[in-house]
């Protein structure tokens, strides 16, 4: 298969226009950061790392629709005490294109091991996901738990419980309708919580819809439809061979919040979790200082 240049976007142009915007962007992240690009055999990855160079790595997945820049809110508070590796999805938006077919589980966990080891990052990782993010996260750990010291899920989209009903439709509107209106309609229906902060949080949910309009612009309706299902996995395969923390916000919207907690005390009690009180899935934008809290305490614990 002969990729264009400007794979995977749909023309040169589109993609000037993308990576301009993402540039801009950028100039948000409030702390150092180099820009890096790593070849693996599913094609190149693009990650800002920021931290002390000594410190211990941690690798941070994005959320679906998102990329590296959506831990703005939180990157400060990780990389004082972390060598962080935000990274753009290599099936999502962003700056990362895969170069084969990304069609499994195993396709995507394949990848994050090569990375880790393109990386040189061969033990003692701390791999922390967000939604989609976390659902990847936690696929990796059960295939390859030993280049991982500890995993924190934030909020995964399934692997514990199936993605609500309207959520879903909220989703598909987006898809089927890439519109502005529609998706700015969707994050106001799904983030309430942000939503009722007022001036701060509109302001938020105009960038993020400016944003994935024009991804779905430069990237087009196919790519922005490869994200692989987020599954939800049998009680077996729950439990984890790696130190997990599984934090939700009280309020979350893809699923009940008390039922997936009931699910992990009955079947894997040995996962710790955290509720970040007054939060959705918003939680990382909304209270990244209580997230960023929950999870170093974790990450920072022997």
């Amino acid at each position: 298969m002969k990729l264009a240049a400007h794979h995977p976007f749909l023309s040169a142009k589109k993609k000037a226009q993308y990576l301009e915007f993402n540039a801009q962007r950028s100039k948000a992240w409030p702390v150092p950061f180099e820009e890096k690009i790593v070849e693996t055999a599913q094609g190149h990855t693009f990650i800002r790392v920021s931290g002390p160079v000594d410190a211990p790595p941690l690798v941070l997945l994005p959320g679906g629709g998102t990329h590296s820049l959506m831990w703005i809110p939180n990157i400060a508070g990780l990389s004082a005490h972390y060598r962080t590796y935000a990274i753009d999805s290599i099936i999502d938006v962003g700056r990362s294109a895969n170069t084969v077919p990304i069609k499994t589980a195993d396709d995507l966990t394949q990848w994050l091991e090569d990375l880790f080891e393109a990386l040189g990052l061969r033990s003692g990782v701390r791999l922390v996901g967000l939604s989609h993010g976390a659902w990847s996260a936690a696929q990796y750990a059960h295939r390859f738990p030993a280049r991982l010291a500890k995993v924190v899920l934030l909020a995964p989209a399934g692997w514990v419980l199936p993605l609500s009903p309207k959520f879903l439709f909220s989703m598909m509107r987006v898809v089927l309708w890439p519109r502005r209106y529609f998706i700015r309609k969707v994050y106001l229906e799904s983030l309430p919580l942000l939503v009722a902060t007022g001036e701060a949080g509109l302001k938020l949910i105009e960038e993020m819809t400016e944003e994935l309009a024009l991804a779905f612009e430069c990237f087009g309706l196919m790519r922005m439809s490869k994200l692989l299902e987020p599954v939800v996995v049998e009680d077996a395969k729950l439990n984890l061979d790696v130190p997990t923390l599984f934090v939700v916000g009280e309020h979350e919207t893809i699923y009940p919040a008390k039922a997936a907690l009931d699910r992990l005390a009955r079947v894997a009690p040995q996962i710790k979790t955290a509720v970040i009180d007054g939060a959705g899935h918003e939680m990382t934008w909304l209270k990244p200082d209580a997230v960023n809290r929950v999870v170093l305490d974790f990450l920072d614990a022997r």
